[in-house]
């Protein structure tokens, strides 16, 4: 599945791509606001029944979230590690020092990176981008030539990896890539960004030929549709972030950042 193109039959693909990215903006917030591990905890735990039960349970372990689940640890790690220090000292060396208070910063630091990461990535798995520039022009209303700018970039980043794959070769065909690896790799991104500032050049000249930088009210192939299925969407997304602040609250768990 490529970043510009989707499955037809996943899961929420048919729904406006703006309620998705509006139905994780209230659980993040919630979580920016607090450092605890209960709040995290139940959002992760109500995402992946959510995920679940809508038929999305396969992304929460394929290779595409593998990251989340791969860096939510290590940056708990170094909360551990190199975390404010309160409590009872488990460990001293050098300039690590954990400590209770660090042990517990750590793990609430990898529940709410998880439980933050794993919904966008995994919505943004069932989102295309021309339906996505179509929500954002229709329904949020934002201006014509910045969102198909932005599409036209979007789709051009399946065919950069290719060209820099291509790049790789055609160098190591031609014995430029037998230098070191800093150099080979130096000399490769320069011809990389002049390949992609040709083609951007082309493709800004190809776009105002085909009137798409008129100032003028333009129609869409496509209508962005926003009715009771995206509301249902973020109602949901409401309904987990008021369960988690509510079962923090009421555990004693809610720890307010700046408190």
């Amino acid at each position: 599945m490529s970043i510009a193109s989707i499955r037809p039959g996943l899961p929420l693909a048919a729904v406006n791509p703006v309620a998705k990215v509006a139905a994780t903006v209230p659980l993040s917030i919630v979580l920016i606001l607090t450092l605890d591990v209960v709040s995290a905890t139940v959002a992760i735990v109500c995402e992946l029944l959510v995920f679940t039960l809508i038929g999305l349970g396969g992304l929460l372990w394929s290779p595409r979230t593998l990251p989340v689940w791969i860096a939510a640890p290590l940056t708990g790690l170094s909360m551990v590690l190199y975390g404010a220090p309160s409590g009872a000292t488990l460990w001293d060396f050098g300039l690590i020092h954990v400590t209770e208070g660090s042990v517990q910063i750590g793990l609430a630091t990898t529940a709410r990176v998880i439980a933050i990461a794993l919904p966008a990535v995994v919505l943004f798995l069932t989102i295309d981008p021309t339906d996505f520039a179509d929500g954002l022009a229709q329904t949020l209303r934002l201006p014509a030539r910045f969102v198909l700018g932005a599409l036209a970039a979007l789709r051009l980043v399946g065919s950069s990896i290719d060209d820099w794959r291509t790049l790789n070769l055609a160098r190591r065909a031609r014995g430029i890539a037998d230098r070191g690896m800093l150099l080979r790799f130096l000399g490769q991104a320069f011809a990389m960004l002049v390949l992609s500032i040709r083609r951007g050049s082309t493709l800004a000249t190809a776009m105002e030929a085909r009137g798409f930088g008129t100032e003028v009210e333009r129609t869409w192939a496509r209508p962005a549709h926003f009715g009771r299925t995206e509301w249902l969407v973020i109602a949901v997304g409401c309904l987990v972030a008021a369960l988690s602040v509510t079962i923090a609250v009421t555990t004693g768990s809610w720890n307010v950042v700046w408190s």
